[in-house]
């Protein structure tokens, strides 16, 4: 193990990361809070300052991905298409397999320019995640609770809302609607089974709901769907500890744009070219773990500096008096004040790893394991 590995593997460098994203993450929180009144007086100026502050949480996870992991990222895409990513506002269709994927996706945000103002279709219950939820609030993040009856109404006036956002956007959708597992694609498969659908090895059916309301309530503010097939190579298993341990991946991202008004605006046609839509990712993914790749040329997509730079920025800014605090604080010689700064930075640690544990597959929620939920 080299010594570098060694630095990455060691406690003290993770309470090191996990204090200053908490941190950090309280302090923009509190930043963001303090621009409520601005909505009263500039909507789009609030919107934009939001966008910076949010930017200022999500990329210290970029740069852990990026910088502190050292993950390799390839682009397969046509090269006549990528001049097009990050200058236009695009809905994103990605498979839901990994811990990771969501942090893979923002990382190829972050590399276009439009990491601070995209948007995701999420779970009720991440709204309540302090730091990550709590800044995607103010975001405009669409929240839903997967209740049809409620989210109809609910998700078409947020997905409405966006069409006068101030810079461009990428929206993503996990259309399968859960993390991919063997109970769950088990059950999911029964289901096609009974309504006549192909079966998907490698992806669950996906939700047709979910993606028509976003498409009918962005038809005219997105210019294209960006259908998005995420693989690791060598079979990886990647989790957000390992990033944290510094652990190298190898991610291979596919993505095609289909412009939007190649989509059917009925809502039945447009469910049928959904399904065709799975089916062909399914394909992608077969081709992946027989030839190793995807289909389609390597786009070079270099990382930015800008993600590093904020978390040094932050890191700079918070250890500096923690420094001294903890120094000050030993030359004092009390005990018991050394086990309470002790137990404050573990619990600094503990509430990330937390937070890391609400992505693991296996902490994942029940939606989609009961059949009659299909």
């Amino acid at each position: 193990m080299s010594l570098l590995k060694l630095l990455k593997s060691q406690f003290l460098c993770h309470l090191i990361i996990c204090y200053v994203f908490l941190v950090s993450g309280l302090i923009v929180n509190l930043l963001q809070i303090c621009t409520s009144p601005l909505w009263l007086v500039s909507k789009q100026l609030a919107r934009r300052v939001n966008i910076r502050l949010g930017y200022c949480i999500s990329s210290q996870m970029v740069a852990a991905l990026d910088w502190w992991s050292g993950t390799e990222c390839t682009l397969y895409t046509d090269p006549k298409s990528y001049p097009l990513y990050g200058k236009e506002n695009a809905i994103v269709v990605l498979n839901h397999s990994y811990d990771i994927d969501f942090l893979c996706g923002w990382t190829f945000c972050d590399r276009f320019g439009v990491l601070g103002s995209s948007k995701v279709l999420a779970k009720k219950e991440l709204s309540y995640v302090p730091v990550i939820g709590w800044m995607w609030y103010f975001l405009e993040i669409v929240f839903c609770k997967r209740k049809w009856e409620e989210d109809r109404r609910t998700v078409a006036q947020s997905l409405q809302n966006l069409q006068d956002y101030p810079e461009n956007f990428w929206f993503l959708l996990f259309c399968e609607g859960t993390r991919f597992t063997p109970k769950k694609h088990q059950i999911s498969m029964h289901v096609a089974e009974s309504k006549g659908l192909p079966k998907l090895k490698y992806h669950l059916l996906p939700r047709t709901k979910g993606f028509g309301i976003t498409v009918q309530n962005l038809r005219g503010t997105a210019a294209a769907v960006y259908d998005s097939t995420l693989n690791f190579r060598n079979n990886e298993v990647p989790t957000l500890l390992g990033i944290l341990n510094g652990k190298k991946y190898h991610a291979d991202l596919y993505v095609r744009r289909i412009p939007l008004e190649l989509i059917p605006e009925d809502e039945l046609e447009c469910a049928s070219w959904l399904h065709k839509l799975y089916q062909e990712k399914d394909s992608f993914q077969e081709n992946y773990t027989q030839t190793g790749r995807f289909p389609g040329p390597i786009v070079s997509t270099p990382r930015r500096p800008w993600a590093l730079i904020n978390w040094l920025f932050w890191a700079c800014l918070l250890l500096y008096p923690l420094g001294l605090l903890l120094a000050e604080l030993i030359s004092s010689g009390s005990m018991m004040t050394i086990i309470a700064s002790v137990a404050l930075c573990s619990s600094a640690s503990l509430a990330v790893r937390w937070m890391i544990g609400q992505t693991e597959i296996d902490r994942g929620s029940n939606y989609g394991n009961n059949s009659s939920e299909q």
